[in-house]
């Protein structure tokens, strides 16, 4: 299943892309009521908190409403094209990133390869969404560098899991620009300011459950910036792989739903190429972001009004 979310007067709005279109999950109850007993999600956390029970009645109500649309016009099946969207996970517990995770990324950077997962963090006023304008705070940083990232989004509670059974806590899977001032990132060793300036998180535009994306760590993965590949992998050359991942993380601190983790990006960034020829976002440059059955992320910078 394909979750997004949308804004209508304001408010942040529970959409399922399908064929057919986007169903508006609040509008089409309002005509459609739920079978007796059932409680249909109306939020993405909702239906995270929910997992698979949350997306099997999701999906039942979702096929009921096409159903219905398939005898005459619906007003809650949407146009995607015409909906703004917000993020596709609205507010997110914990940010949790891992640097470095890719070996050619490692090289072109003259890093050493990792003996364990470098994690870091971001906050909340990175998230933005799919189609938004993200600003580039050109009094502060003349460096902003693109990365393509795939997102773990969890689903259940997990504190000591095994690597075995780590993907099990997976509700599904994102793609995200980790946006990346490479100047401000680079000023200390902790790599956090740089990587925390507001929209510095876009994400989306679905957030893909885990059954339909099956195995996370053989998914193509690119960067386009105004047209032209930048980056161009798969997520087999990651270092630590997503189950590696979760179950790391999980033995040093508790995972909850609604929790994502950025697991790094390919080669092919700003910072990789040599000096000479490295050329920073500006303004204007549009950037979309590809995983493989998860959609393109595509963001308009925009320098930062004084």
């Amino acid at each position: 299943m394909k979750l997004l979310t949308f804004i209508e007067e304001g408010q942040l709005q529970l959409g399922v892309k399908t064929e057919q279109g986007v169903v508006h999950i609040a509008a089409a109850l309002e005509a459609i009521p739920a079978l007796e007993g059932q409680q249909i999600p109306q939020t993405i956390h909702e239906v995270i908190d929910g997992g698979i029970d949350a997306v099997t009645i999701l999906g039942a109500y979702v096929d009921q409403v096409l159903s219905a649309a398939d005898r005459g016009p619906s007003a809650h099946v949407l146009v995607e094209s015409e909906l703004t969207l917000g993020p596709c996970v609205t507010h997110p517990n914990k940010i949790i990133c891992v640097g470095l995770n890719y070996r050619k990324h490692a090289e072109e950077t003259n890093a050493a390869i990792p003996q364990y997962p470098i994690l870091f963090n971001k906050f909340n006023n990175t998230i933005t969404s799919h189609g938004a304008d993200v600003p580039l705070p050109v009094r502060v940083t003349s460096k902003v560098d693109y990365e393509a990232e795939l997102v773990i989004v969890i689903g259940k509670t997990a504190k000591y899991v095994s690597k075995e059974d780590a993907l099990s806590h997976v509700f599904g899977y994102c793609n995200v620009n980790d946006l990346s001032a490479r100047d401000l990132q680079m000023r200390t060793q902790q790599w956090l300011l740089g990587k925390s300036l507001d929209g510095f998180s876009p994400l989306g535009p679905y957030l893909v459950t885990a059954d339909e994306v099956g195995d996370p760590n053989n998914l193509g993965i690119r960067t386009l910036v105004n047209g032209e590949q930048r980056q161009n992998s798969n997520t087999s050359d990651m270092i630590f792989h997503c189950d590696e991942i979760v179950s790391y993380i999980s033995q040093h601190m508790t995972l909850v739903p609604g929790d994502i983790i950025l697991t790094g990006t390919p080669e092919g960034v700003v910072l990789g190429l040599p000096v000479d020829q490295q050329v920073y976002l500006k303004d204007g440059d549009v950037v979309t972001i590809e995983v493989e059955k998860l959609g393109s992320l595509t963001n308009r910078m925009v320098a930062e009004q004084a």
